[in-house]
């Protein structure tokens, strides 16, 4: 019987804080052969991929690209979920000709990518969820060597897997964070946070010695491997992160639950990063500052939001217009007014 993802309490979710809408689909389309069917092969795990795409341009075919090319030994790959949040661009185009097992759900809206992760994964019948951003790139190894990883008997406490990314230099990126605090968030306001919080340094590097894996507060979201049973005991990913913070929730709640997360030094894959949301830089401020907020009001005392809340709209404003002023960017200087009317805009809405 398939999985039914449950909801996280919130059914209706809410794109650019004033428009709700249940999730709909305006198309479905299969590629691909489907392979094996479960009950011939019982003793390999499963693995669902699901990527969100947004405007990704030539970005999310190269990684469908890099994922048809991966070994999987020792895994049996069941659908590549493509979820496509109502992309004006040609980023869908020729994926089609992608000998891999694609589903591909058109939203006519864009639900924002914490729903759109648990549209792909509701209904799934695998052991594993692996939410991709369509900016990576695997190699060879990503897949089969987590999975097989996390198959372990003595990890099955480990929840969530990640891997090392480098960008598209090959250099090391950031692959893992530490759990946000009052203070880390105040710094991060006051552009200290480079100095005072540290992201994980490293974990970006070669293990030490002889070191498979590390355990970490979070993963980042752009390679989080996910035991399909904890998504759907915990109910997928809070929908009120449209996006950003949506990982940190999940990972803080499946540790709530008894279940780590970790780095595994033993395969990598390539990042580039902000490949969709470069275009909407405004936006894309709100989104993160809103979801900081929310995170904070959901997981902070009532005093560490307010704190968190007044560094947020009284210094950080001012903050990024100065490093606007003094790196003689006119763009960093709109993109936080218009980023900052935004939230203003969506808190009076919604009061």
């Amino acid at each position: 019987m398939p999985r039914k993802l449950s909801s996280t309490g919130h059914a209706d979710t809410d794109l650019d804080g004033h428009i709700k809408a249940k999730t709909r689909l305006s198309r479905v389309q299969t590629t691909g052969d489907r392979g094996p069917s479960r009950n011939a092969m019982m003793t390999l795990p499963t693995l669902d991929i699901v990527i969100v795409n947004w405007n990704t341009g030539q970005a999310l075919m190269h990684c469908l690209e890099s994922i048809r090319s991966t070994r999987h030994d020792g895994l049996q790959l069941l659908h590549v979920c493509i979820v496509d949040n109502a992309s004006t661009d040609e980023s869908l185009d020729g994926f089609a000709d992608i000998d891999l097992p694609c589903v591909v759900q058109r939203n006519t809206l864009n639900y924002g990518f914490a729903a759109a992760c648990n549209q792909g994964a509701r209904g799934s019948t695998a052991d594993y969820l692996l939410l991709l951003n369509p900016d990576t790139r695997l190699t060879p190894t990503s897949l089969s060597v987590p999975t097989r990883f996390m198959e372990e008997p003595r990890n099955r406490r480990i929840g969530i897997c990640g891997i090392p990314l480098l960008d598209d230099s090959g250099e090391p990126g950031s692959c893992c964070a530490e759990f946000p605090s009052v203070r880390s968030l105040c710094a991060e306001s006051c552009g200290l946070d480079r100095l005072m919080w540290r992201r994980c340094k490293s974990y970006r590097t070669a293990a030490r010695g002889t070191e498979r894996h590390r355990s970490v507060d979070q993963v980042i979201g752009a390679f989080f491997l996910v035991r399909a049973s904890l998504f759907e005991t915990l109910g997928g990913f809070d929908e009120r992160f449209f996006m950003y913070y949506e990982e940190v929730d999940f990972s803080l709640r499946a540790l709530i639950h008894g279940y780590t997360s970790c780095i595994l030094f033993e395969a990598v894959a390539y990042h580039t990063g902000n490949v969709s949301s470069n275009r909407i830089k405004d936006r894309r401020l709100f989104y993160l500052l809103r979801s900081r907020l929310r995170y904070t009001r959901k997981h902070f005392s009532i005093g560490g939001h307010l704190v968190v809340g007044i560094f947020a709209f009284l210094l950080e404003p001012w903050v990024r217009c100065l490093h606007g002023v003094l790196t003689k960017s006119t763009e960093a200087i709109t993109t936080t007014i218009r980023g900052y009317r935004y939230l203003v805009e969506d808190i009076l809405l919604r009061h």
